[in-house]
């Protein structure tokens, strides 16, 4: 990052002075947006979704409007969460602050906008509660272009919505993204042999 701020103030400098034609900085902003391809995870004229609506539910995008539905949803499911989708104390955790809550949204918000992974709430059809969370991800084992994750809060996984959602979800990404073999750790791939892949991959 450092580099192709000091190479762009460098060209600038020299078009102040007069010696190079301003489409002499062309070769920059090029590089600047090949760097951004590579880190996308989707081809550049695929059109992202932001709004997709499934049978009793909807998909948006995380972002900092979303924090308190979020944040309640997830709350509310702590260890249910612990055990089925993180499979780890990390998160969620009953300490969890305002402003980690409202960084993780950003964080989200930032990431998708720089088209390197998506992440969506699944919502009431009025959007006044949040049911659970649906990610599009790199891989990072190799063979696998993308990666593919959801949880659902503790009530809705009882009253069987995480199996719905999961079936949808598959059609849903088949159909609408542009992967050829994306992967679903703990459902289709069970955990130990995803794990033992990701290290491998390391």
């Amino acid at each position: 990052m450092k580099l192709k701020r000091a190479g762009i103030g460098l060209g600038l400098a020299i078009l102040a002075m007069g010696g190079i034609p301003a489409l002499a900085a062309e070769p920059e902003a090029e590089a600047v947006e090949a760097a951004e391809a590579e880190a996308s995870l989707v081809p550049a004229d695929f059109e992202v979704p932001t709004l997709v609506e499934g049978p009793g539910f909807k998909l948006v995008p995380l972002g900092p409007e979303l924090v308190k539905i979020d944040f309640d949803a997830y709350m509310s499911s702590i260890e249910h969460l612990q055990q089925t989708f993180t499979r780890s104390t990390a998160w969620p955790h009953p300490n969890i602050s305002d402003a980690d809550a409202m960084l993780d949204m950003e964080t989200e918000q930032a990431r998708f906008e720089k088209r390197e992974s998506f992440a969506y709430g699944v919502l009431t059809p009025d959007g006044t509660r949040e049911r659970g969370s649906f990610y599009v991800r790199p891989s990072p084992v190799p063979g696998y272009d993308a990666v593919v994750s959801l949880w659902v809060t503790k009530a809705e996984y009882d009253a069987g919505f995480d199996a719905e959602l999961y079936e949808w979800g598959k059609e849903w990404i088949a159909k609408e993204w542009p992967f050829k073999n994306a992967a679903y750790p703990g459902r289709a791939i069970d955990w130990v042999t995803w794990d033992a892949q990701v290290a491998e991959a390391k």
